[in-house]
């Protein structure tokens, strides 16, 4: 899949850190459930790319992605892993190679017009930025659509159900990141039913 097809196929891509295996395959098939099938499985835990290879396995429904890659060597284990997208939380040259040695589309993160730019110039228009909040939020982005108008981005941090939908509204943006979909106390509780819930009502603010 393109990236932008990706981005633009859930209004909210929940950024996930699996902390027993064994949630990973119930919590996806939940949020599947609620409507969300792009998933970020974050590098934050030991069990990232085992979470990733079960879902990708087990749950063909939904379009995993990895998170948090901060190594040029994280790229193709992900990739060997089943995720069909990454997510960085920044860009530098290394992982700008190790993007196009590995194949994997790359979101990543960027937090001032400069760092867009060299972004664009190094080949990605759909970045991620990152903390969106603390960089300015729905403000940022209005401004930054002036001038660079041909970017997309998925705001990530800080972003809420109530904010969400100013993000969304707004041409240059895709879709959103947020852990709120995955609270927690409902996962170490296996509370499924809960997860779809917050799944369905992020799925219905497009």
């Amino acid at each position: 899949m393109k990236l932008t097809d990706i981005m633009r196929a859930s209004p909210v891509i929940p950024v996930i850190a699996i902390d027993e295996p064994q949630q990973a395959v119930p919590l996806a098939q939940a949020l599947v459930a609620g409507g969300i099938r792009v998933l970020e499985i974050t590098l934050r835990t030991a069990h990232g790319l085992a979470a990733i290879r079960a879902i990708a396995e087990q749950v063909p429904q939904a379009i995993v992605g990895v998170g948090t890659l901060t190594r040029p060597e994280e790229f193709a284990a992900a990739r060997d892993a089943g995720a069909v997208f990454g997510v960085s939380p920044g860009l530098t040259g290394a992982l700008v190679d190790a993007a196009r040695s590995s194949g994997l589309p790359l979101l990543p993160g960027v937090m001032t017009p400069s760092e867009v730019m060299a972004a664009r110039e190094a080949g990605f228009a759909q970045l991620k930025l990152f903390p969106a909040v603390p960089a300015g939020g729905v403000g940022m982005l209005k401004a930054l659509a002036g001038p660079l108008p041909d970017v997309l981005f998925c705001p990530t941090g800080g972003i809420t159900l109530e904010s969400a939908p100013q993000f969304l509204a707004l041409e240059n943006v895709a879709c959103v990141g947020g852990s709120w979909l995955t609270p927690k106390e409902a996962l170490h509780a296996g509370d499924w039913a809960a997860i779809t819930a917050l799944a369905r009502q992020a799925s219905a603010l497009r």
